[in-house]
């Protein structure tokens, strides 16, 4: 036990040798939150302890604590870096079928991250307040870029819906329950986006084409 001990914290001094003192906190907790993701998001379901993040980072608990009051606050921290991340990327695109694509390619080809972001928290209890919590941070982003529904009540109403629906077409793809391809998945979101946010804008702007349909936030 005593050797092994050692072993581990000889390693860990070489792993850190060369980064200054001010940034190993962040690099460690970097690291942890990064096997938290791995271990949340599963193909299982979610496998996460203390001990089994600390053996994925390749750190000790010591530095699990140096970061985290204990595992709920870590899980929450999990999920947070998930929901942040996705929110860049979707604020970041210029079009719906950008927005559709870029999430696609964040949430469903790196599925561990989907199943964090959509799956974990009706499975993981740390996380039933989380999911309530954020989903009210998508819904105003997706209403900040229905910038043609001029009534923000409608604009509310309208976001609300489709965030809800794209959350459980994502969650079936995810699972594998829907038997589209990619390009039939992505073509029915960017579709359902346009046509619902058609239906409530001025009339004079339906038919126009999705590249001239701003998916930029305010300014």
């Amino acid at each position: 036990m005593e050797f092994r001990r050692a072993v581990q914290t000889g390693q860990n001094r070489g792993r850190w040798s060369g980064v200054p003192l001010e940034s190993r906190h962040a690099l460690r907790r970097d690291n942890l939150v990064a096997a938290g993701v791995q271990l949340l998001g599963g193909a299982g379901g979610p496998a996460l302890t203390v001990r089994a993040v600390c053996r994925h980072a390749g750190l000790t608990e010591r530095y699990f604590y140096e970061s985290f009051a204990d595992r709920e606050h870590f899980v929450r921290a999990v999920y947070d870096d998930v929901c942040t991340r996705a929110m860049a990327t979707l604020t970041s695109a210029q079009t719906p079928r950008e927005a559709v694509e870029q999430f696609v390619e964040l949430m469903v080809d790196d599925p561990v991250r989907g199943r964090v972001l959509l799956l974990a928290p009706a499975v993981e209890p740390a996380l039933t307040r989380s999911g309530a919590e954020w989903m009210p941070n998508f819904i105003e982003l997706l209403q900040r870029k229905l910038s043609r529904i001029v009534d923000p009540v409608l604009q509310k109403l309208v976001a609300t819906s489709l965030i809800g629906a794209l959350t459980g077409l994502f969650t079936a793809y995810l699972n594998g329950r829907l038997g589209a391809t990619r390009k039939q998945f992505i073509d029915y979101c960017v579709n359902m986006l346009l046509s619902t946010a058609a239906t409530y804008a001025p009339h004079r702007e339906r038919g126009e084409s999705e590249h001239s349909i701003p998916a930029g936030p305010h300014n």
